[in-house]
């Protein structure tokens, strides 16, 4: 990707200031939307999470999705 002139960063930065995103995460409610979500979890579960993350070399994200798609395979 080009880096932007000062002109183009302006003009961004400008469009923004008017126009901020919506980031409710209330508004999406969809279980397809790929947009992030935050879980708080107890000090155990983190420190879990991050021992298998560095004995798998995978991101807690992935070990998350592993576990669920686990979950989901033993009830069905």
């Amino acid at each position: 990707m080009k880096d932007l002139t000062d002109e183009e960063y302006d003009a961004l930065d400008e469009y923004y200031t008017k126009n901020p995103p919506d980031v409710d995460p209330w508004k999406n409610k969809f279980l397809g939307d790929k947009s992030p979500r935050t879980v708080i979890v107890d000090d155990f579960s983190v420190r879990w999470l991050m021992v298998k993350a560095i004995e798998t070399q995978k991101s807690t994200i992935e070990i998350i999705h592993e576990m669920i798609q686990k979950e989901i395979a033993a009830t069905h």
